[in-house]
């Protein structure tokens, strides 16, 4: 009995131990995906309508996607702890904001989350984080986040493209 009780809980370690590493591909094909939509985003904005704001006070078409990329890198960062290459906010306020440069930027922050993502383990997926500096959550919760942010502001972007004219691309859920 003793002995079947050691290869029951093995089995099972085993198996939640598969799960979790299925976990995080099915995270990177999640990401590797939503890098493709968003670029499909890029795409369908005309390059002269990249500095459309819908009111005044509201971030550009741009400024949108480049604070999309910014919290994918700071998100990320807090979450894998490998070093985000640009600092918190820098994309947003990048000089440069033409339809190629912002293009160039967002698809390098998806890189490297992907890239990041494929150092994890379920192991690194279950540590605590401090994300932000106030929000205490497993880093696979910060992952998640940082999934739901670029969502968030993706689909913001679906009004800035009506505003100028243009259709949206078709939603990519799978």
């Amino acid at each position: 009995m003793k002995n079947l009780f050691a290869t029951l809980t093995m089995l099972f370690a085993f198996i939640g131990l598969t799960q979790a590493q299925t976990s995080i591909v099915e995270m990177v094909k999640d990401w590797e995906r939503a890098k493709v939509y968003t670029k499909e985003y890029l795409d369908a904005m005309p390059a002269d309508k990249y500095s459309l704001k819908p009111t005044p006070e509201m971030r550009s078409f741009a400024q949108q996607m480049l604070h999309l990329t910014d919290g994918n890198y700071g998100f990320t960062t807090a979450a894998t702890g490998v070093a985000s290459p640009v600092g918190m906010g820098e994309s947003e306020k990048s000089a440069d904001q033409s339809k190629e440069n912002v293009t160039k930027l967002v698809m390098a922050g998806y890189d490297f989350v992907i890239n990041s993502l494929k150092t994890m383990t379920p192991e690194k997926l279950a540590e605590k984080t401090t994300l932000f500096g106030r929000f205490e959550m497993t880093k696979g919760q910060a992952l998640e986040k940082c999934f739901e942010h670029q969502t968030h502001h993706r689909g913001q972007a679906t009004v800035y493209i009506r505003l100028a004219g243009a259709t949206p691309p078709q939603e990519k859920l799978f």
